[in-house]
């Protein structure tokens, strides 16, 4: 099952929608952000907060926490849960660096690593929406635009991070997922 998941992720990249999950919503609050403090996480099986280190857990696991736990703010927690992940040089981890450093006020640390992730795999289109709202962030329009089209020609028309890019270039509002 892990192989086909695995697969699918591979072959369709633009399903990779905010943050990496199917969900185009803001991460619902879980007991990490209620309960667990010090970028530790809920886990289910022993209910119970747990390192984010803990061999128990999964990357899968871990990313929903980095999600939820930028999403709440709490950026140096997701920065610990981050580095917890099994593989540090993964295109989805370093986008996910990107996303919390940018959030944390840290944009050209972020933009680093969008352009190290979107290294490591250049169809990455949420490191390319990420690095985009980045740069509507910082005013650059023009090279936001350029991550627009680029994720449009591999393929990401209408997907999460074709329409995030799109409304935060016509805003100037980017997302926080």
């Amino acid at each position: 099952m892990r192989h086909l998941i695995l697969t699918a992720a591979l072959m369709f990249p633009m399903v990779a929608f905010a943050a990496g999950t199917s969900d185009d919503s803001p991460p619902e609050p879980t007991k990490t952000t209620k309960v667990c403090k010090d970028g530790k996480i809920w886990d289910e099986k022993t209910k119970s907060c747990a390192d984010a280190k803990e061999s128990r857990l999964d990357d899968d696991t871990r990313y929903a926490a980095v999600r939820e736990l930028a999403y709440a703010g709490k950026y140096s927690e997701a920065l610990h849960v981050l580095a917890a992940m099994s593989d540090q040089g993964e295109s989805r981890v370093l986008t996910y660096y990107g996303f919390t450093h940018r959030k944390a006020g840290r944009a050209d640390l972020g933009m680093q690593y969008y352009d190290a992730a979107l290294k490591a795999d250049p169809d990455n289109l949420l490191a390319r929406s990420y690095m985009g709202q980045g740069l509507v962030a910082a005013g650059d329009i023009e090279a936001a635009k350029l991550q627009l089209a680029e994720i449009e020609a591999r393929g990401g028309k209408s997907s999460w991070p074709e329409t995030a890019l799109r409304k935060a270039i016509k805003t100037g509002r980017t997302y926080s997922y």
